[in-house]
């Protein structure tokens, strides 16, 4: 078995064996939930349930709930898709792209980050449908036959590229996640004893039996679909961005945004990642497999692609006083985005994107959780500015002063925006309940080379 240099710190602490290693991964799915995780999971279904009667409330009604007006024609609800589509970027990125590189730290956190992915793309989804007014005419986004007479999918539109993307994302995803969860679900097979759970995950596991030839075709599929879902990391939210990016409003109509989308997406997503992993590290301890080392990879990731976000703001300021147009530099320049009626949200972002995530150079702070954990919930409140700065910074003063207007949410704005958090909170407390949160079979393959009790042998022999 390959060591790791005695300098790098173990990924798994105590003194655990691999059976030590199935026990507390599946503890919470063989027995009770803790007191913790039902006092969770019901605040998570109330607020969920409230969300759905205000989406049900709204497509009763009519777009005419939400705070729109005939200059700001998108908010909240295309500020919220862009933002769950961001936080759905992490889970493929830790699984796929670290997979690629054989990075061992993603193991004990990847299954989480990647439930996330599917829930937050889920929650995306769910604004543009809603966006149309009319979800039951959902189907004529699709490219299905001419049946609509001279009505016809327009294959230029950015938001048909989207409905693309979003679903082949989604799709590989799924596939992603559920192969890697295969060997773990035939081990809970094994060991479950009550007929009917024991049936449900015999069906799950697809006749698992962990057998050398097996293996070898996990890992080769593994290694496949990581190569199919790395550039799908970079293709959807560059592609959401296009959005943007091809109308001419000022603001909007720049060469910058995909990647700039693309960075501020890893960045919100691995900002997710650390809330739910520090919070599911405590209600299932698993504080010997999720360590202090693995937040702080994260928060090393974080600090990189945070600078990235702030190299793309400066460049947004640098080409609109580089191109000269007085549209740009109205939107950009003229300080009236700071000093402003919505400078409130504009400092919002500055301040949390920007400022306070330069705490994790230091890195006491960067190892300790309960700074990481305020300062992770900073910068999905930062990236969710970021976003509504995007569309209603830019859309508020129009090229006729005449149109100039404010946007305000309504109760319904936020109530559906509420009520996502709540279902995505529901979906991944389920997740929890009921799946390995962490990949065991695959986090017993490192423990020999990154266990704590094999790296001091390993030090007392040499």
């Amino acid at each position: 078995m390959h060591q790791e240099a005695s300098i790098r710190e173990p990924l798994i602490l105590g003194e655990k064996t691999y059976k030590d290693i199935t026990d507390d991964v599946i503890r919470p799915i063989e027995g009770k939930a803790s007191k913790l995780w039902y006092i969770f999971f019901t605040v998570a279904v109330i607020t969920a349930l409230y969300g759905i009667g205000q989406i049900l409330y709204l497509l009763g009604t009519g777009v005419g709930v939400w705070g729109l007006n005939k200059t700001i024609n998108w908010a909240w609800d295309i500020t919220n898709f862009v933002w769950w589509v961001g936080i759905g970027h992490a889970g493929t990125l830790i699984s796929a792209v670290l997979l690629l590189f054989r990075q061992k730290w993603r193991m004990a956190i990847n299954r989480s980050a990647e439930a996330m992915t599917i829930f937050a793309v889920f929650m995306a989804g769910i604004f543009p449908m809603i966006h149309m007014g009319r979800i039951w005419m959902a189907y004529w986004v699709l490219p299905l036959p001419n049946q609509f007479g001279p009505l016809w999918v327009n294959f230029n539109s950015p938001l048909l590229w989207d409905v693309f993307a979003i679903s082949t994302y989604l799709s590989v995803s799924l596939v992603f996640w559920y192969i890697g969860l295969i060997p773990d679900f035939a081990t809970i097979r094994d060991r479950l004893k009550k007929p009917l759970p024991k049936h449900i995950y015999s069906v799950l596991s697809f006749g698992w039996s962990g057998s050398a030839k097996q293996w070898q075709r996990f890992e080769e599929v593994s290694l496949v679909l990581a190569g199919l879902a790395t550039p799908l990391v970079f293709s959807v939210h560059s592609i959401v961005s296009m959005d943007f990016a091809t109308s001419v409003v000022p603001g909007w109509h720049s060469t910058v945004f995909p990647p700039y989308f693309v960075a501020g997406a890893v960045f919100s997503g691995f900002a997710m990642v650390q809330n739910l992993v520090i919070v599911m590290r405590k209600v299932m301890h698993l504080e010997n497999y999720i360590t202090i080392k693995h937040v702080e990879y994260m928060n090393i990731v974080v600090i990189v692609v945070g600078g990235i976000v702030t190299v793309a703001y400066l460049a947004e300021f640098i080409m609109a006083w580089y191109s000269g147009n007085p549209y740009e530099d109205f939107i950009y320049l003229s300080w009236d985005a700071a000093r402003g009626p919505y400078g409130w949200a504009f400092w919002s972002l500055i301040i949390f994107n920007n400022l306070i995530p330069q705490l994790y150079w230091i890195k006491k702070i960067r190892r300790n959780l309960y700074w990481t954990f305020l300062i992770s919930i900073g910068i999905n409140i930062g990236m969710w500015f970021e976003r509504f700065d995007i569309i209603v910074l830019c859309l508020n003063r129009d090229y006729l002063p005449s149109s100039w207007t404010m946007f305000y949410p309504t109760a319904t704005d936020i109530g559906i925006y509420v009520g996502t958090l709540g279902i995505f909170s529901t979906f991944f407390l389920l997740f929890t309940r009921y799946f390995p949160v962490l990949a065991f079979n695959e986090v017993k393959t490192i423990l020999k080379s990154s266990g704590e009790q094999y790296k001091k042998q390993h030090q007392d022999n040499h």
